[in-house]
Formats: structure tokens, sequence, C-alpha cells
């Protein structure tokens, strides 16, 4: 689960992290209003949306007075961003953030994420503050540093002084990085957070080291333990129809292809939506139904797959293990008559309970067209919309 940039660095304020004052506003008199009691005399007026790359899109300006304050809220409250990260259709600021201004010294990158190779969280540190992390990585390496942490003993001050000498702070700057590190590494395990990204982390012209900017991700099975952080959520950065879907605990991605997949099983889903590539076509949506849905659970995600409007053609791909063949047939029946079917469907079940699975669809009357096998399902539902476009 994302939250805003505002949101992240009240988290860690929580935990004594260094960041600049700030007020987040939902209209334009909230962000004069802000900026007045901030105090000048410079301001920064930040688009609050789930994306980076909100600098280079203009949605973060420094203003040195409260009629450009006026001006650029008025401006950024309510357009569109188009990033890097947001897609051609781009977000929507519903909200803003305004910050004291900083007087920058230097800047760096600092980040941590958990390492699924080591099973540990990882801190990713560079020189190159500012700047994307993938084009440093890409061109210059070895201006990046890595390491992980023990979960046994936690941050130790011999990773601090790693950070120190990365990043060639000396003196107070060292205490002060040493300081801020632990309580960083115990914000991130404490929130169960997949993700803390800090970009950039600076230095000011008073010698004060700060986050200037702060992206947090959490890890969402972990949600049901922190009450505070889910009430966090924005539930307009998010697509309505992953939203629906979480209600019934279904694992949904809105994707921009025209075949709908509803498949049980991650890696079933992953094969399911590489071979509609391999013939031609495209997935538009990852959709786990899981291996122990229910009857209305079946129903919920088919419904979900049709109130896509790109959605051309269907395909259900279930390989019943725990999952029954039979209720994802008489999911998809009742769904059906429930909400139409005014696109192709193509149905491949194997596994328990296949026969009755298959005769349930066969007496339902409804125009379904059955796969043999996986690689049969693909190019029928293939076929059956290129046909149709």
């Amino acid at each position: 689960m994302n939250i805003h940039e505002y949101q992240a660095k009240a988290v860690l304020k929580e935990f004594g992290v260094p960041v600049p004052r700030g007020i987040p506003a939902f209209t334009v008199d909230e962000a004069i209003k802000g900026a007045k009691e901030l105090g000048g005399p410079v301001w920064v007026v930040k688009a609050q949306i789930h994306a980076g790359g909100r600098g280079k899109a203009g949605g973060v300006k420094v203003v040195k007075s409260i009629d450009d304050v006026k001006t650029e809220a008025t401006r950024i409250l309510g357009s569109t961003l188009v990033t890097h990260q947001t897609g051609p259709a781009g977000k929507k600021v519903n909200r803003l953030y305004i910050e004291e201004g900083s007087l920058i010294e230097k800047e760096f990158y600092l980040s941590a994420l958990v390492d699924r190779e080591t099973s540990r969280v990882a801190f990713v540190v560079s020189t190159e503050g500012g700047m994307n992390i993938e084009e440093v990585a890409h061109d210059t390496p070895e201006k990046i540093m890595t390491f992980s942490v023990e979960p046994a003993t936690g941050l130790m001050p011999h990773h601090s002084r790693q950070v120190a000498q990365a990043l060639k702070l000396t003196g107070d700057l060292a205490k002060q990085i040493a300081d801020i590190l632990p309580k960083l590494y115990l914000a991130f395990t404490s929130k169960d957070m997949s993700m803390l990204e800090i970009n950039p982390l600076v230095v000011t012209k008073d010698n004060k080291i700060i986050c200037l900017d702060a992206k947090v991700d959490f890890d969402g099975n972990a949600l049901y333990r922190h009450a505070d952080v889910v009430a966090l959520r924005d539930l307009t950065e998010e697509d309505d129809k992953e939203v629906e879907a979480s209600k019934f605990d279904l694992n949904y991605i809105a994707l921009d292809g025209s075949i709908g997949c509803m498949v049980n099983g991650a890696g079933l889903a992953m094969a399911s939506m590489d071979i509609i590539k391999l013939y031609g076509s495209s997935p538009a949506n990852f959709l786990d139904v899981g291996g122990s849905a229910t009857k209305e659970k079946v129903t919920a995600a088919f419904k979900i797959i049709t109130s896509d409007p790109n959605v051309k053609g269907i395909l259900v791909n279930i390989f019943g293990g725990i999952m029954k063949c039979d209720v994802i047939a008489e999911g998809v029946v009742a769904a059906v008559k429930e909400v139409g079917l005014k696109v192709p469907l193509v149905v491949r079940l194997e596994g328990t309970n296949v026969e009755l699975g298959k005769k349930i669809i066969k007496e339902s009357g409804l125009n379904v067209t059955s796969g043999d096998d996986l690689d049969d399902a693909a190019q029928k539902i293939v076929k059956a919309v290129k046909e149709a476009a």
C-alpha cells in the first residue's frame, strides 16, 4: 500500500527522523493558510500523487511570496500530472503539501527495501541524490553502496560508519547520520514497510541532515497489524477495480490489454498472460482468485473483469486442486446471468470436479467456448477477439 509524501514524512517524524516542516492542503485557501502558518521567506508547493517524477512534470514549485503560493496552488490543484510512473493517462492532483524551503548544500540517495535473496532489510546509498537510482545504477554503478542488516542484531554502528564513509560525511554530519539510520530502520521494521525511499536526503547550508522527500510502501499482507496505516489509504489514487477486488481479497491488477483473465494461482496466472502475448494479444488484467475461492468470490471477480470497457474477451483458466472446478463454474454462470455476456468467453477447467464443472457450464445455456488445455484456450480467445474486432 502506498501513501503520500506528507503522510510518509509524518510517519518518519514519529520515529524522530528529521524532516522539513510542512502542512497538507486540499484547497487553495488551505494552501495559503498553511504558507502563512509556516512563515517565509521560501515555500515549496508540492503536488501529492502516488508517483515519482512530480518535479519534472511541473508538480513541485519553489516560491517566494504568498501570492505565488496562491498562483501555484491554483495551477496544480485539480490538474493532471503525467510522469514516467503515472502512464500516459496521468494522475489528478487532489491534495497539496506546502513545505518550508530548505537551503541545500548536498543531495544524497538513501533507501531501504526487503531483499528477497537474503531475506533481510537492505539499504541502498548513493552520493547521486535527486536522480533516478536506475540511471545511476546503469551509468555509474560504482557510486552505489548496498548492505543488508542481520535481523537478530538490527542496525549496528558499523553500518552507520559505512554510510558516512560512502557519502563522505565527517564530524558532526557523521554523528547525525549515525543517529538517523537506526530510526529509519526502526520505522521500516515497526511499520512493516516493503520500501522506504528518501530522494534526496540532503545536507543543508547550516549543516543539518534532513529527509527532503520520502516515499513509503507498506506490505499489504501486514496491514491487519496497522490500523493507523490503513487509515492513510487514499482510494482516489487507486484503480476502482483494484479497490473493489480488495474487498473480496482478490489479487487483481489492471493492465492495458484487451483479454480479461480469471485464474487460480499466481504462477498459472502469469503463464496465462504470457501465452496470450505469445499468440498476439495482451491481457487486460492479472487476477488470481486463490485456491479457496467461493462462488460469491468468483462472481465478484467476473463482475470486476466485465466492468473494464477495454475487455473484449475473457479467458477463465482453472486448474482445480484445493479450488474445485464446479465452484468456478457456478460462479461464472451466476455472474454471466447477472451482468450479461457481451464478449467472447473461453473456459478451460482441469482438476478436482472437472467433469461436474464442465457439465454446469454446458447445461447453463450460455455461449461459452471450452478450451482443452491452456494452449488451446489461449488460441481460441485470441482468435475470437480478433474476429469480433
